[in-house]
C-alpha cells in the first residue's frame, strides 16, 4: 500500500512538472525558421501562423528564411537549437526526401526533429505546353512511350516536389522523360509557357491564370483527391495511373526533446489557427488546403512519406549534395 502511494506521488509530481512546461510556454519570442525563400508557400503559411500566434499568445513570433540544400540548411539550424519550443521549423515535403537524398548530414532528420503538425496541402497539377499532342494523361503516357527520352520536363530544382512527382510518374507508368532542373518554379514555368520544355508539375495557384489564358493545358492533379480549386480535373490515379499520389504538404517541426506538453500546446493552437474561417479563406485564395493533424497522426504520416520517397530517390538515383 505504501509502495503504491509512493508511485502515485511520483507520477503526480511528474505530471505537475510536465504541466508546468506548457503553463510557462512561451516565455519569450518564438523563431520560426522556414526552409524556403520569401514569397513561397512555406513562407506564406509560416507568416500566417506566426501572426496569429503573436496575437493569441502575446509573444512576438519572428519568421526567418533560411533556404538552401533542399531544405537541409534550415532544418539543421532548428535540429541544433535548444529543445524548448521557442525555435521551430517549417518545411515542405522535401523533409521526407532529405534522409535518402542527402549524404553526410550533420544531423538526423528523423532523430533530431519531431513533427508539431502537418500544416497544409498545396495541390499540384501537371501542366503541359498547348503544342504537346496530348489531351489527357493516357495520351501523354502513350506519347512518352512512343518517344522515350524525347520529352523534357521542368522542375524547381533537383529533389524538389516537381522533380519527385515526375520521377514517381515515370516509375509507375514505365516511361522515360528527361529532367531539366531550374532555380525555382518561376523560371521553369516560363520555359514551359515558351515551349522550350514540355511540362511541369506546379501548384494550382501558380498555374491557374496561365491555364485560363490558354498558355498551359492541365492534364490532371497529382494528389490523392481532386483539388478543391479545380474539382473538374481528375487525379492522375483516376485518369491513367492507379496508385499514383503526390500530396505536396508543408509541416511544422521542432527540435527533438521539446516537452510533450509544449508540443501538444503548439499542436492544438496551430490547428485552431488553421481552421479559423478567415484563415481558411486566405489559404483558399493562395491554393492551400488546411490540415492541422494531431502529433501522432502527423508523425505517422511523415514517416510513411519518408519510406515512400526513399524508394523513388533510389530508383531515380536522386542526390542533392
Amino acid at each position: 500500500m505504501q509502495k503504491d502511494l509512493i508511485l502515485v506521488g511520483i507520477a503526480t509530481t511528474f505530471l505537475a512538472i510536465g504541466g508546468a512546461h506548457a503553463q510557462g510556454y512561451p516565455s519569450k519570442s518564438i523563431r520560426i525558421v522556414t526552409a524556403s525563400g520569401t514569397g513561397g508557400g512555406v513562407d506564406t503559411i509560416s507568416r500566417i501562423v506566426g501572426q496569429r500566434l503573436t496575437e493569441r499568445w502575446k509573444q512576438q513570433v519572428v519568421v526567418e528564411n533560411r533556404p538552401g540544400a533542399g531544405g537541409a540548411l534550415g532544418s539543421e539550424i532548428v535540429a541544433k537549437s535548444p529543445p524548448d519550443g521557442h525555435t521551430l521549423l517549417t518545411i515542405s515535403i522535401s523533409h521526407s526526401v532529405i534522409p535518402s537524398s542527402h549524404k553526410n548530414l550533420s544531423y538526423s532528420p528523423q532523430r533530431d526533429l519531431v513533427p508539431v503538425t502537418v500544416l497544409v496541402n498545396a495541390p499540384n497539377v501537371l501542366a503541359v505546353h498547348p503544342s504537346l499532342p496530348a489531351q489527357s494523361m493516357k495520351q501523354l503516357i502513350a506519347l512518352a512511350k512512343a518517344r522515350p527520352g524525347e520529352l523534357y520536363y521542368a522542375s524547381s530544382g533537383n529533389g524538389s516536389p516537381a522533380h519527385l512527382a515526375t520521377e514517381l510518374l515515370k516509375l509507375l507508368s514505365g516511361t522515360n522523360m528527361v529532367h531539366v532542373p531550374y532555380k525555382g518554379t518561376g523560371p521553369g514555368m516560363t520555359d514551359v509557357i515558351a515551349g522550350r520544355v514540355s511540362m511541369m508539375f506546379a501548384s494550382v495557384i501558380s498555374t491557374s491564370s496561365h491555364i485560363k489564358a490558354g498558355k498551359l493545358r492541365v492534364l490532371a492533379t497529382a494528389g490523392t483527391k481532386r483539388a478543391a480549386a479545380m474539382p473538374e480535373v481528375p487525379t492522375i490515379a483516376e485518369a491513367a495511373v492507379p496508385g499514383y499520389a503526390v500530396d505536396v504538404w508543408y509541416a511544422m517541426l521542432a527540435p527533438a526533446g521539446v516537452p510533450k506538453d509544449v508540443l501538444n500546446k503548439l499542436n492544438g493552437e496551430v490547428a485552431k489557427i488553421l481552421h479559423l474561417p478567415e484563415t481558411k479563406e486566405r489559404l483558399a485564395g493562395i491554393g492551400l488546403e488546411p490540415v492541422g493533424e494531431s502529433l501522432d497522426s502527423s508523425a505517422a504520416y511523415i514517416q510513411s512519406e519518408i519510406a515512400k520517397w526513399a524508394k523513388v530517390v533510389k530508383a531515380a538515383n536522386i542526390t542533392t549534395n
